[in-house]
């Protein structure tokens, strides 16, 4: 089956996909965005997302959506907690305490807000890439599950961890960190589960010992997101049957066998099934020499772990930076790609290299108490 010649045409709806599409809009420039989900309903968002104002709230002021992204914001949620694996309070910090600048948005929400400000027929559902190839005018070919196939003159992957488009660029993959989370959640946590919602509070826990931990936080719909951590082999997740949600729990449980029950009732007490993820990066430093008509942004070109809380706004800066560089730049890409591609690497190794020093901090043996003295020393 054929399909269709495009200019431009990016690859992923994620946050970066859409804030690339909404600034090239905003700048009179049209492009189609592919995405594998059948609908903008077939899975949910999920999770807190603290914004950040040099990244992602400067994208959001160049997509013309910081007055709607503050209506969206989670009061309190800039609340933070640090415990021992006793249920020790060792550091708490109120909202008003907080001088991050970083307020809490629900990822869902924040995706509709993008989603809505597109006009119609800008994503391309139910459009899964199976492979990509350079062809040798420039342009670039993509084929997706159905057969179509589609040319660019420029193709743009914003297509996550495991993007499509990086082998046009880099044969880097992503390599599992050492860490393995399993995600979970407690619905209606006030009134259903009242002492996890007391041992969370108003914004992000951090629980930690013996390399491992429960990070968790307040969702907007009142329900606690919750990340049973551990610093392991990557085949531990493999030995847990995650479709009988009751022996995931207690597979689960037996790594924090000597913690509070507080804590442990954040998997133990936890609504739903429990969802297993690998922390997986690319190197510190992932870049590559200049490919016509072709580039990346977010996970797709620097995927690291979520210990910085840098992912998602890293993401959306790639997007505006990348977009007012071709909107700078009307008719000399290569020029616009060059470009944004320099900022980007710098930026992108310092965030990774964040990040991969906060993973080493939050798991070390004696944490949390190098985090906490980091918390401290920021304060003071």
């Amino acid at each position: 089956m054929t399909g269709t010649h495009h200019p431009m045409a990016v690859i992923g709806a994620g946050l970066g996909g859409l804030t690339l599409a909404r600034v090239l809009h905003v700048g009179g420039v049209e492009t189609p965005v592919f995405d594998l989900d059948a609908d903008r309903h077939a899975r949910t968002q999920g999770g807190m997302l603290d914004i950040h104002e040099d990244s992602g709230q400067a994208a959001l002021r160049a997509a013309g959506l910081h007055d709607d992204f503050r209506a969206l914001v989670l009061p309190g949620g800039e609340a933070m907690r640090i415990l021992d694996k006793h249920g020790t309070v060792l550091l708490e910090q109120s909202d008003e305490d907080s001088s991050h600048g970083r307020p809490e948005v629900d990822r869902g929400q924040l995706r509709d807000l993008l989603l809505d400000s597109l006009p119609d027929g800008t994503v391309r559902w139910d459009s899964k890439v199976v492979s990509t190839r350079t062809l040798g005018d420039g342009r670039h070919e993509v084929t997706l599950t159905d057969g179509t196939v589609l040319t660019a003159d420029l193709l743009i992957g914003a297509d996550g961890t495991w993007s499509r488009v990086r082998p046009l660029v880099s044969d880097a993959r992503p390599a599992y960190t050492g860490v393995s989370m399993v995600e979970c959640d407690l619905q209606d946590a006030d009134a259903r589960h009242p002492e996890a919602a007391a041992v969370v509070g108003g914004g992000m826990l951090f629980a930690l010992s013996d390399a491992r931990g429960f990070l968790g936080h307040r969702e907007s719909d009142g329900s606690l997101h919750v990340y049973a951590t551990v610093r392991t082999g990557r085949s531990w997740l493999d030995g847990i049957d995650f479709a009988d949600t009751e022996t995931a729990k207690k597979a689960v449980l037996e790594e924090f066998a000597d913690w509070h029950p507080g804590l442990r009732a954040l998997v133990a007490d936890a609504d739903g099934e429990l969802v297993p993820r690998s922390i997986v990066a690319l190197p510190v430093g992932h870049r590559w020499d200049r490919v016509p008509g072709v580039t990346l942004l977010g996970d797709a070109a620097h995927v690291m772990s979520p210990f910085a809380g840098e992912g998602a706004n890293i993401a959306m800066q790639d997007a505006a930076e990348l977009a007012q560089a071709l909107i700078g730049h009307p008719g000399d890409t290569e020029t616009a790609l060059a470009a944004y591609e320099d900022a980007m690497f710098a930026r992108a190794e310092v965030a990774a290299a964040d990040s991969a020093a906060n993973l080493e901090l939050c798991l070390a043996g004696d944490a949390p108490h190098g985090l906490v003295a980091q918390f401290a020393a920021q304060a003071g």
